[in-house]
């Protein structure tokens, strides 16, 4: 579960322009941590706000999804207001709010006072829904427009459509089979959101008639969007829509994952190749006693200790894992890399490297861990970590000897191995069958390979102590402008790129040891990159981040790490201050 509890006054002002944050604050978050697991799974009591303003065409099912959201909130934990009035657009009250969902909107909706105070919400982690003409709204906002992932463009009329479901992982789609046959208004976008949002469910163009996207028509999607969550459904034209099972779980779904109250992957996902469908296990070879059963598109684990293993093909290079997964209980399970051909599954786990599920078990042995030799950073996983009966997604990213782990789109483990024997380069992939009373599903096995393989830029925020972000000052980006940590928002002043070549760049810039200098308490710096040792960074197994040329770390300075203490160069000692993630 992320914590939400955020600044949401001031605060993107406060990180971009160096003003100091209010106070103000959504409700508190809930704890997603082992302990949390061991009760049944039910949400915290929340608020949603539902805005159904138009100043276009009107949608009869308006009414009707007021009321269906009003019974998904009465059976569901959480309470609905809703209204028409723009006026309701203030920080003081959308910050009572979990997320606000806009109900088929029309047109230009809220003027720029009201727009300021709800891209202020968002900024400070607040969630985001569009339903139907959600996106034909607000065509003149920059900042709606990427919220809402795309903007209409046209329809055909109402018919029956064949909806492939991209995604069974997230809450929002989760109960759904990969087809997924229903009626509605289906609409084509302007753009592809495809590049921008993780696409959940798209339209089959050859099931129906009118559709203009040349094949590749998302209809449901999901992203993080400058701090806070945005999900957004086609669906929803219609009045049946209301009452159709499957879409109102689909409703629920998308408002529960807006709200924090489970989490997902929702980055952009291309490229990858298929291991694992849901439908044939060709390639795949049990090794050990056990097995695994295909119920629902899914494998899950029986008896054991065994592993079903990928014998196809071995994988070389650098290449992206993803796997989802689902525990039913305190199960024990693991997603293995880097191991030679064998039908002995101890060989995978004595010479590759097993990614664990296991949320209680020792710290190197836990969900997250690189089995016996890391654990995950266990606040970041346990922020990031659905409970048992919850789809969950890892990836394992491998680029030459190091292994990065992220669960559900967060990273939490980063391992680079010195063992002779072994190497992650080289190997093949699989999926433990612990043993009796051991219960894990599995789905969506894929894999990305080949040079830049890794999904997007490795662009993002550098989380250090206090789970706070390396952050320049201002977001200026003229030579010598001050490095600090601030209070993670998404702006641009984190967003933080580290390239082939040892720089760590923002802004067009690099970071920078100013004047090359190796003294401890050496100002960091941002400042035109120039290729000189003064701007090479490596990250290290211990979480430090080094300058090679002083051999000296980044370091958020002092003892206190407040919003704005400024980062410098100092000898290494791997404390808390000196503990970074890089994306």
């Amino acid at each position: 579960m992320r914590t939400h509890l955020r600044a949401l006054i001031g605060l993107f002002a406060g990180a971009v322009l160096g003003l100091a944050p209010q106070a103000t604050a959504l409700p508190a978050p809930v704890s997603h941590s082992p302990a949390a697991q061991e009760r049944a799974a039910a949400d915290p009591a929340y608020r949603i706000l539902v805005f159904s303003k138009t100043a276009g065409f009107r949608h009869s099912s308006i009414d009707d999804g007021i009321a269906a959201l009003r019974g998904l909130g009465t059976a569901n934990g959480f309470t609905v207001d809703s209204t028409e009035d723009a006026q309701s657009f203030t920080t003081t009250n959308l910050v009572t709010y979990r997320t606000v969902v806009f109900l088929s909107t029309t047109g230009d909706v809220l003027n720029a006072a009201q727009q300021t105070a709800f891209e202020q919400y968002v900024q400070g982690g607040g969630g985001y829904v569009g339903i139907h003409a959600a996106a034909d709204t607000e065509y003149d906002w920059p900042f709606y427009e990427g919220l809402a992932g795309a903007l209409f463009h046209s329809h055909p009329a109402i018919q029956s459509a064949g909806v492939r479901v991209e995604d069974r992982a997230h809450d929002a789609t989760a109960h759904l089979g990969s087809t997924w046959q229903r009626t509605d208004e289906w609409y084509n976008y302007r753009t592809n959101p495809r590049t921008s949002a993780r696409v959940l469910a798209s339209l089959d163009e050859s099931s129906y008639s009118g559709g203009n996207m040349a094949g590749d028509h998302p209809i449901a999607w999901c992203k993080d969007y400058r701090g806070g969550r945005a999900f957004y459904t086609g669906g929803g034209h219609t009045d049946a829509s209301y009452t159709e099972p499957a879409f109102l779980r689909h409703l629920l779904g998308g408002i529960r994952w807006a709200a924090g109250m489970t989490e997902a992957d929702c980055r952009p996902e291309s490229g990858y190749t298929a291991l694992f469908d849901g439908s044939s296990t060709t390639g795949w070879k049990q090794a050990g006693p056990g097995g695994f059963d295909l119920v629902d598109g899914s494998l899950v684990t029986r008896g054991g200790l065994g592993m079903l293993w990928y014998s196809a093909r071995e994988f070389t290079g650098d290449y992206s894992l993803k796997v989802d997964w689902k525990a039913t209980a305190d199960d024990n399970s693991g997603v293995l890399v880097g191991f030679p051909a064998s039908d002995d599954p101890w060989s995978a786990v004595n010479n590759g490297y097993e990614v664990q599920i296991d949320a209680t078990d020792s710290a190197d042995r836990t969900t997250g861990s690189v089995y016996g030799f890391r654990s995950a950073d266990i606040a970041a996983r346990d922020a990031a970590l659905n409970p048992p009966g919850e789809w969950n997604t890892y990836e394992l990213r491998v680029t030459g000897e190091r292994l990065e782990v992220f669960l559900n789109g967060s990273k939490i483990n980063d391992f680079t191995h010195a063992d002779p024997a072994r190497s992650l380069r080289q190997g093949h992939v699989g999926i433990q069958n612990h043993g009796d009373g051991d219960e894990v599903a599995f789905r969506n096995v894929r894999i990305k390979q080949g040079g830049g393989q890794q999904p997007g830029p490795r662009t993002g925020e550098v989380k250090g102590v206090n789970g706070k972000c390396l952050d320049v000052d201002g977001a200026n980006s003229a030579d010598g402008t001050r490095v600090q940590i601030w209070t993670c928002n998404g702006s641009a002043a984190q967003k933080w790129t580290p390239s082939d070549d040892g720089t760590v760049r923002a802004l067009g810039k690099c970071l920078d040891v100013s004047g090359g200098a190796g003294a401890n308490g050496t100002r960091v710096q941002l400042w035109t990159c120039n290729g000189t040792g003064a701007q090479k960074w490596t990250a290290q197994a211990d979480g430090t981040v080094r300058n090679p040329q002083s051999a000296k770390c980044l370091d958020a300075s002092g003892g206190t790490w407040n919003d704005g203490t400024p980062v410098h160069l100092w000898t290494c000692h791997t404390g808390p201050n000196q503990k970074w993630i890089l994306p």
